[in-house]
């Protein structure tokens, strides 16, 4: 029987005991449990980033892993906390509206608020939930527990309000939701709509009113310093420049407008 995996993502970095400390948690409930960190540097409070780094990460963990997500700005104040099963996997947060994008990918089967204090830590900091409430959470799902042993029904989760995507005959606009450590500015204009649009011909794509000329398949194929558009890893549009920052050179940051017409 393969071991449970537990993943993690969070915004606590590697510099304090925290998430150190939640694998430990963990480790005590589930011993037979495998710990991958997805990351720990997510911008301080930064849900949205958070929400997108772990739809791109998820699809490619074995079916079963359970995912605990501390980015949690509201700690200690009303906020609930969450346990949920959507495709093949199950996810233990804050309700948030840090699953946005995976409840966007995959719809939720069940929701459930954490409120069976059996299966949380005696006595619950107010300053570190991610210790008390989701670790011990998301290791007994990794024991195999139900979900809905960890609390009662929860009908409608916390959503972000995403960036809009905007699609017409002959353009879409969308926006940069994210800027890499790399400074790729990536967009919410996935590759499906845009090759339906370049069908018809070529396109003239722009991004924060500058005009970007060429769409190449890898870094490689610009020059030095060049900036281009071309599609990453989770096949979304996305702005580069070889061994430079595309977000420096065009003054590209989280908003940034994109646009791509037909020619």
């Amino acid at each position: 029987m393969a071991r449970p995996v537990v993943a993690l993502l969070s915004d606590f970095g590697t510099r304090d005991h925290y998430a150190g400390t939640m694998r430990g948690v963990m480790l005590g409930i589930c011993p037979d449990a495998t710990l991958v960190d997805v990351t720990h540097d997510i911008p301080p409070h930064d849900i949205h980033a958070a929400s997108l780094e772990l739809a791109a990460a998820r699809p490619y963990f074995p079916g079963g892993t359970v995912f605990l997500v501390v980015v949690d700005p509201g700690v200690g104040s009303s906020r609930r906390g969450l346990a949920a099963d959507a495709g093949a996997h199950r996810f233990v947060a804050p309700d948030n509206g840090v699953l946005t994008h995976v409840f966007e990918q995959t719809p939720p089967r069940q929701v459930v608020e954490l409120t069976e204090r059996r299966y949380a830590r005696p006595t619950i900091s107010r300053t570190f939930e991610g210790r008390d409430r989701f670790a011990p959470a998301a290791a007994w799902l990794a024991r195999g527990i139900r979900l809905s042993a960890l609390g009662r029904p929860l009908r409608e989760p916390v959503r972000l309000d995403l960036p809009p995507l905007e699609v017409q005959e002959r353009s879409i606009a969308g926006r940069v939701v994210c800027v890499d450590r790399f400074g790729n500015a990536v967009t919410n204009v996935d590759r499906g709509r845009f090759e339906r649009l370049a069908a018809a011909g070529g396109v003239d794509i722009e991004v924060g009113g500058c005009a970007v000329g060429r769409l190449v398949e890898t870094y490689a194929d610009i020059g030095s310093g060049e900036v281009c558009a071309l599609f990453g890893s989770t096949d979304h549009l996305e702005f580069a420049a070889n061994a430079a920052s595309a977000s420096e050179r065009l003054d590209l940051k989280v908003g940034a407008t994109v646009r791509i017409t037909t020619q």
